[in-house]
């Protein structure tokens, strides 16, 4: 008579050799997609001269230097100056007009109305 682990060594053989066989036949597995290529666009040159687009600016042909004495005075100051040539004043997030004449004065004013800025525009 066989023992029992005999038996048992003897009846598992069979699906051993299955399982073998079976594993020979899995197939491979796929290999990883390539990736996709990335489609690169054409940039366009960076103009040398000026910004496209926007009228090139001129170094303080307004004389605006002339006013640098009164940052941080009132606006109201700007009345007394007899300023005989165009200017503008932009009050705090106040909306101005994107027209540029580079002999115009901008006085710029900040929340509590007092000049902050002033350039050519």
């Amino acid at each position: 008579m066989r023992d029992a682990d005999d038996m048992n060594m003897t009846s598992l053989l069979p699906i051993a050799a299955v399982l073998a066989s079976l594993a020979a036949c899995a197939p491979a597995p796929a290999p990883a997609p390539a990736p996709a290529p990335v489609a690169t666009t054409p940039v366009p040159p960076v103009p040398t001269e000026g910004i496209a687009g926007l009228e090139e600016r001129q170094p303080d042909l307004c004389k605006a230097k002339e006013y640098v004495p009164y940052l941080g005075q009132p606006g109201s100051v700007i009345q007394t100056l007899n300023i005989t040539q165009d200017y503008r004043v932009v009050e705090y997030r106040g909306i101005e007009p994107q027209e540029y004449d580079p002999l115009r004065v901008v006085f710029r004013l900040d929340a509590s109305g007092n000049i902050y800025n002033i350039d050519c525009g």
